[in-house]
C-alpha cells in the first residue's frame, strides 16, 4: 500500500522509537518535504538529519527497495538528488544514476492508521467518516470548507478559461457558453454547451435588435425547427398554427446567410423533465435574455450584489411559449418566468465563477473577493448531497458551504480519496479504539 506509506511520511505519523537507516545510522525527520504528484521524486526539498548531518533534498518512497530498479530510477539523473529512500521492505541496496549508494529507511504504516484506512475504504455507510464528523472542531471544519470552496471555484475557473482559449481568447463567448451550459441544469448541460458552440455570436449580434430572428437562430441551431424534431402527434397542429413555420422559414434564410450548421435535435433530453425545463422554454428564455443584452460580460461585471445578479438573469419566454411547452401542444397561459431558485442556481454556477475567473485572468482581486462574498450571502442549495452532510452533523449555512460539500463528495468521497481529505486525516490519526461521539448511523432515522 504505497499510497498509504506516502501518507504516513507526509504527515509524519512516525513510530515513537528512534529511526535508523538499514546500515544503522540515526535518522531524524525535520521536514518531510513537498508532496509531488507529477513525474520525479515523491517529495521535494525534504530535510532529514542522518547521523547528525543535515541533508536537504528529495525523498523517494517504495514498498520494496527493488522497486527503485523496477521503475528505472537507477538510470534516471532526475533521481540523483534523492537523499533518502523510504521503504516498507528493504530487499536490496540502491544506487543512483551516478553510482552512489542511497541511505534507506524502513518505515511501517502504524497498525491503527492501516485499520482506519481499511474502514474508510470498505464502510457500507456514506460518507464512511460519518462517525467522527461531530467530534471535529469548528476551526477544523471551517478551514477545510474554505479550502474546498476555493478549490471548486478554481476548478470552474479552469473550465471557463479553456472555453475562452477555444474561443480565440473571447471571454464574452466563454461567458455565453458557460451560461448556456448551466441553462441545461445537468440533464441537458452538455447539449446546451454544444449548442452554444454552434452559435456565431458575431453574426447573431447583427440581428440582436429583432427578438424573432434571435429566437429563430437559437431554435434552429438547436435542431428544433426540423419537422422530425416535433412529436408526431403534435406535428400537424404545430404546422397549422403557423409560428413553427414562420420561425423555420426565418431560420432557413439566416442559416443560408451565415452558413450555419445546427446540432442534432436528438441531443436533447425530455424524459423525466418538468415541462418548464424543456429545451424550448430554456431557449426562449435565453433568446429574451440575449435580446435584452443581459448576457454580456460587461453587464455581469457591473453587478455588485445578489439582488443585482437576480435582476440581470431573471427572464421570461416569448409570447408563443406563454401558452406552449412544445410546438403544437397548448398549455395554460403562463409567462414561464425563471423561478427564483433557478436564477440562484445560475448565479452560483455561472455568474459567481465567471466573476472569479475574470478576476484571476485580469488580476483584479476585488472581483475574486466579490465572488466569495456573494457565495456567503446566498442561502445554501438544497440537494441530496447537502442533506447527507447535514445528517452527519455538518453545519450548512450558505451557498459557500453547499458548494464546498459538493466538491468534497465529488472530488474526494466518490473517488475514495480519503488520503487527501482533511476529515479523512482526522479519522486516520485517531488512536486505535477511540470513544466515538457518534457511533450510530445518522441515516437510520431518515
Amino acid at each position: 500500500m504505497e499510497q498509504l506509506l506516502h501518507y504516513v511520511w507526509k504527515h509524519k505519523l512516525l513510530p515513537l522509537e528512534p529511526l535508523s537507516t538499514t546500515d544503522g545510522r540515526s535518522v531524524e525527520v525535520i521536514d518531510p518535504g513537498l508532496h509531488n504528484r507529477n513525474a520525479g521524486p515523491d517529495f521535494f526539498n525534504a530535510k532529514v538529519r542522518i547521523d547528525g548531518t543535515l541533508w536537504v533534498g528529495n525523498v523517494e518512497i517504495h514498498l520494496r527497495s527493488s522497486d527503485w530498479y523496477a521503475h528505472g530510477h537507477d538510470r534516471d539523473p532526475h533521481y540523483d538528488n534523492v537523499v533518502l529512500h523510504v521503504v516498507s521492505t528493504a530487499d536490496a541496496d540502491v544506487l543512483t544514476h551516478e553510482g552512489h549508494y542511497l541511505p534507506q529507511l524502513v518505515l511501517q504504516v502504524p497498525q491503527h492508521v492501516s485499520d482506519h484506512y481499511e474502514e474508510l475504504l470498505h464502510c457500507d455507510q456514506y460518507p464512511p467518516c460519518y462517525k467522527m464528523i461531530p467530534s471535529l472542531t469548528a476551526l477544523q471544519v471551517h478551514a477545510w470548507m474554505a479550502a474546498l470552496q476555493t478549490e471548486r471555484l478554481e476548478q470552474k475557473t479552469q473550465a471557463i478559461s479553456q472555453r475562452a482559449q477555444q474561443a480565440n481568447g473571447s471571454w464574452e463567448d466563454a461567458y455565453f457558453q458557460t451560461l448556456a451550459r448551466n441553462y441545461g441544469f445537468s440533464i441537458n448541460g452538455a447539449a446546451f454547451e454544444q449548442w452554444a458552440l454552434s452559435i456565431p455570436l458575431g453574426a447573431v449580434g447583427k440581428h440582436r435588435d429583432d427578438l424573432f430572428q434571435v429566437e429563430a437562430i437559437f431554435m434552429g441551431q438547436a435542431g428544433l425547427l426540423e419537422p422530425d424534431s416535433i412529436n408526431q402527434r403534435h406535428r400537424e397542429e404545430a404546422i397549422s398554427e403557423g409560428y413553427f413555420t414562420k420561425l423555420r422559414n426565418e431560420y432557413l434564410y439566416l442559416q443560408h446567410k451565415f452558413q450555419l450548421r445546427p446540432v442534432d435535435h436528438t441531443l436533447w433530453h425530455f424524459l423525466r423533465l418538468r415541462p418548464q425545463n424543456f429545451p424550448y422554454i430554456r431557449l426562449s428564455q435565453l433568446a429574451n435574455l440575449y435580446y435584452e443584452r443581459r448576457t454580456s460580460l460587461s453587464a455581469l461585471l457591473e453587478c455588485k450584489t445578489v439582488d443585482e445578479l437576480r435582476r440581470l438573469l431573471d427572464t421570461h419566454v416569448t409570447p408563443y411559449w406563454e401558452t406552449h411547452y412544445t410546438f403544437g401542444a397548448t398549455s395554460a397561459r403562463n409567462s414561464k418566468k425563471m423561478s427564483v431558485s433557478s436564477v440562484d442556481v445560475l448565479i452560483i454556477n455561472t455568474a459567481i465563477p465567471m466573476l472569479f475567473a475574470v478576476g484571476r485572468h485580469r488580476q483584479r482581486d476585488e472581483l475574486c473577493d466579490l465572488a466569495f462574498d456573494l457565495l456567503e450571502q446566498m442561502k445554501a442549495e438544497h440537494n441530496h448531497i447537502v442533506d447527507m452532510w447535514q445528517a452527519c452533523g455538518l453545519p450548512v449555512k450558505s451557498a459557500g458551504d453547499s458548494q464546498a460539500l459538493i466538491q468534497l463528495k465529488k472530488e474526494y468521497c466518490d473517488r475514495k480519496d480519503c488520503l487527501r481529505c482533511r476529515f479523512g486525516y482526522e479519522y486516520l490519526k485517531r488512536p486505535a479504539n477511540p470513544a466515538s461521539t457518534a457511533s450510530s448511523n445518522p441515516y437510520k432515522s431518515l
